[in-house]
């Protein structure tokens, strides 16, 4: 369990349709949540993400891709006594920290078919962005605790085209999106104008990003689980948009940093819903309708007579109801792993068991992606797509690691984007963590699915997440 036991349990890939009824329900069905250590200006923070409403096609038409007013949409973050572990998975506090975004929609008018937009838009909010959604963002502890960070901060438009011409290159609406950058100042107009400060030291943006998750999903999904099948490496995200919040926590908000913090996210819904002629009526408390922790544990490890239960229960539930299916991982059979890797993974329980992530704060920034093609910045000297399976680490100042605090880099140390998640989950299965030294599978060049990048380059400053693709130039793998 040399990995499990490296530090509590973490996050990787993508549960973009996972459960049968939250599929239903795209605006509150999380695809990613994120979770590593940043720096400015000599600040360090936590930096979490939370991406809902997966397979947003950007040529659709009326644009009406947005968060939901009528969703509650939470990031769990806790430390100390609140932080759940297998042993512990109820604990003695509440997080330490939940913080709530709550939205509202605006229109400049509704006399039009024009929903989203009424002309070009040339910055955030003018007359030409008729759909405006505002937001307020509160931090609830220690305890009930609450405080309003930011009141009223603002979604800016999606990526359509020839409307919002300043997210594509040289602001050209018919040119493919912007690739991420090294700098605040290079940062398209639109995304610069949707990120907030508060006087707290908290930084915000929500909206519209490129699926910054990238993998051949499908060839599990269609049982080709040597990945051959396809003619060529398939991106199943590859050319489809999320809705993305972002949050930057100074970490002497949540204590400092010689700690591990645990983040997961949830989406809540009102407990019920009138419909009448006249319209609708929304009435009673908040109801969970989806969690996230780490993705494709639902998604590849929970049968189907628990997905739904799980997105509506507690982490408390955890080891009770899913420590079984971690423990014998069907899809360790399916991969072909070594019978004696199919049973008793207590290695992998280690890291499923409660489904959250975990980020040691007391290690130096994460290294950052960036992207191969053209006009896009370079990935941060030392990062790797495979984190630690690819010599990617980082030194912890509380565990011993590997040795002298040697910790991994990206998961199962948080996560970040651009980590290639399913390819480090199926070497993890594959591999034999419960030894020591570890039994691992492949080499720093494996590839398990032929999919080792994303189809645009990630930002190397916050808000992180890439640029949303356009709706007139983009690519379905």
């Amino acid at each position: 369990m040399l990995l499990a036991s490296l530090l509590p349990p973490s996050s990787r890939a993508s549960s973009h349709m996972d459960a049968p009824l939250i599929t239903l329900d795209p605006a509150a069905n999380t695809t990613d949540v994120y979770a590593f250590v940043t720096t400015k200006n000599l600040t360090k923070y936590l930096t979490v993400a939370l991406s809902v409403y997966p397979h947003e096609e950007p040529g659709v038409g009326p644009n009406r891709y947005n968060f939901d007013d009528r969703v509650l949409y939470r990031i769990h973050v806790a430390t100390g006594a609140s932080l759940p572990t297998a042993a512990k998975p109820k604990p003695t506090a509440p997080p330490t920290a939940t913080f709530e975004f709550s939205f509202r929609n605006t229109f400049k008018t509704r006399s039009t078919i024009a929903e989203s937009y009424i002309g070009q838009i040339g910055s955030v909010n003018d007359e030409a962005q008729n759909l405006t959604q505002h937001y307020t963002v509160r931090r609830i502890g220690p305890g009930t605790a609450t405080t309003t960070l930011f009141p009223d901060a603002i979604v800016p438009p999606n990526n359509q085209g020839l409307v919002t011409p300043l997210y594509n290159q040289n602001d050209d609406g018919e040119n493919r999106a912007k690739e991420g950058v090294a700098s605040h100042a290079a940062l398209d107009t639109y995304t610069k104008s949707a990120i907030f400060t508060s006087p707290l030291g908290y930084q915000v943006f929500a909206g519209q990003r490129d699926d910054g998750f990238y993998a051949d999903v499908q060839s599990i999904f269609d049982l080709d689980f040597g990945f051959a099948g396809a003619n060529k490496p398939f991106d199943s995200q590859g050319g489809y948009n999320v809705h993305t919040i972002v949050l930057n926590i100074p970490i002497e908000e949540l204590g400092g940093d010689q700690q591990v913090a645990g983040v997961w996210a949830t989406t809540c819904r009102r407990s019920t819903t009138t419909l009448r002629p006249t319209g609708g009526a929304i009435t009673g408390g908040w109801v969970q309708v989806g969690r996230q922790g780490n993705p494709l544990f639902c998604e590849a490890v929970v049968p189907i007579v628990d997905k739904d239960l799980y997105n509506r229960g507690p982490i408390a539930n955890d080891p009770l109801r899913f420590n079984k299916y971690a423990l014998a991982p069907e899809l360790a059979t399916l991969l072909g792993a070594q019978m004696d890797r199919r049973t008793n993974r207590t290695d992998l329980a280690g890291i499923f068991i409660p489904d959250i992530i975990k980020v040691d704060l007391s290690t130096s920034a994460a290294r950052l992606a960036g992207g191969t093609q053209s006009n896009a910045v370079a990935d941060d000297s030392g990062f790797h797509r495979l984190g630690i399976f690819g010599g990617d680490t980082l030194i912890s100042n509380i565990q011993t690691g590997f040795g002298g605090g040697t910790v991994p880099g990206g998961w199962p140390n948080g996560r970040r984007f651009g980590d290639d998640v399913l390819d480090i989950a199926v070497i993890a299965i594959l591999s034999d963590l419960r030894t020591s030294p570890p039994m691992i599978f492949g080499s720093p060049t494996t590839d398990i699915d032929r999919v080792t990048g994303n189809d645009i380059g990630y930002n190397k400053v916050f808000p992180y997440a890439a640029t949303p693709l356009n709706g007139r130039n983009r690519q379905h793998d």
